[in-house]
């Protein structure tokens, strides 16, 4: 097993998410690259797409969404909103369909609704949504409807979309094109061109390898973490042994952790980098995997309450600090010295990025 310290491998998870040199890729690419982009808060999604471009294109997102379909918006890893392509799309909902998080009786139980009644909810909305485009009242009513149950509307209409989730990771719904302030929810399998289900046989070594391809080496944990917290290690596991012959070992400072074989040549050419790097809040290189990313005195200022993720400052890898902006100023608290220099070079890049 070789020995990679963790500043080489910063470097090359830089590299491989298009943070070291912004360049041409499209919006769609980069949420494939990516795995998705963390989504529920839509201005930090595009800004984590134009932050790796060297030309950011204003109303890029938009359009793949609504005009071209390359992505789509949907519940997913972690059971959060993420923007990905529709190949990723159905493969992280299979995966994650797997864990069956919504099955555990303490998570029924804390939304006041049975497996009976979700069960329910999800094949009312394979039913209704093909071909449809709706709103939430309006699919709720739909729901309500094919069920003949009065008592599922407060369940559909919560706002953390609990009801909903299932029907995502199953491939069965997936945000529409926004109606003015609304959202809409429609059909992946008639909204989205090529729609093509897959099991999680084929979906997690799939995805194992593609989220290695970015955020590797990792570990088991790691990769468990950002998928969704409540995945047995036998599912991950047994995912790691259908791809075990695209699989190699490292050492990261002392931890054992996977690489795709193929990347070791390039990984191990990797120098590390002193690049300073302002990403937006929920950037996927911060939450994808963060061990030895972040200093623990300085981790409540990245990782806030109610699961905010703060933007965020890169050097060398690192999160070196955390930023904001406001009336057009930006201002950085760091958590060490951070060349002047450097940072202030990103910040009138910032400007150029910010779509």
């Amino acid at each position: 097993m070789i020995s990679v310290p963790l500043g080489q491998v910063l470097a090359w998870r830089m590299r491989r998410q298009h943070l070291a040199e912004p360049g041409s890729a499209g919006a769609a690419e980069l949420a494939r690259v990516l795995c998705g982009v963390q989504a529920q808060v839509p201005s930090s999604a595009e800004q984590a797409i134009a932050v790796r471009q060297a030309a950011p294109v204003p109303g890029e997102v938009d359009r793949a969404l609504r005009d071209e379909r390359t992505l789509v918006r949907c519940w997913s890893v972690r059971g959060t909103l993420h923007l990905h392509t529709p190949e990723d799309a159905a493969a992280c909902g299979a995966a994650v369909a797997a864990v069956r998080s919504w099955e555990r009786p303490s998570v029924l139980r804390g939304h006041g609704v049975t497996l009976a009644e979700i069960t329910a909810i999800t094949a009312a909305i394979g039913e209704v949504l093909p071909g449809r485009v709706l709103t939430r009242e309006q699919l709720t009513e739909a729901v309500l409807e094919h069920t003949g149950s009065a008592h599922l509307a407060e369940v559909l209409r919560s706002g953390w979309g609990f009801a909903l989730k299932p029907a995502s990771w199953l491939g069965l719904l997936c945000h529409g094109p926004a109606d003015g302030s609304r959202v809409t929810f429609t059909s992946p399998a008639t909204w989205l061109p090529g729609w093509k289900p897959v099991t999680a046989d084929e979906a997690g070594p799939r995805l194992l390898l593609s989220y290695l391809a970015s955020y590797g080496p990792a570990t088991l944990e790691d990769f468990g973490q950002w998928l969704f917290r409540s995945a047995k290690p036998s599912l991950l596991k047994g995912w790691i042994a259908a791809a075990r012959d695209d699989l190699s070992e490292v050492d990261v400072d002392g931890v054992p952790s996977l690489v795709r074989t193929e990347d070791l040549d390039e990984l191990r050419a990797t120098e590390p980098n002193r690049l300073v790097r302002l990403l937006p809040g929920f950037d996927q290189y911060v939450i994808a995997v963060n061990r030895g990313l972040i200093p623990r005195a300085h981790l409540a200022k990245v990782s806030r309450t109610s699961g905010w993720i703060s933007p965020v400052v890169l050097y060398g890898g690192r999160v070196a600090g955390v930023w904001s902006v406001e009336n057009g100023v930006v201002s950085v608290d760091p958590f060490e010295e951070i060349p002047k220099k450097l940072l202030d070079a990103e910040i009138d890049r910032l400007k150029t990025t910010r779509t």
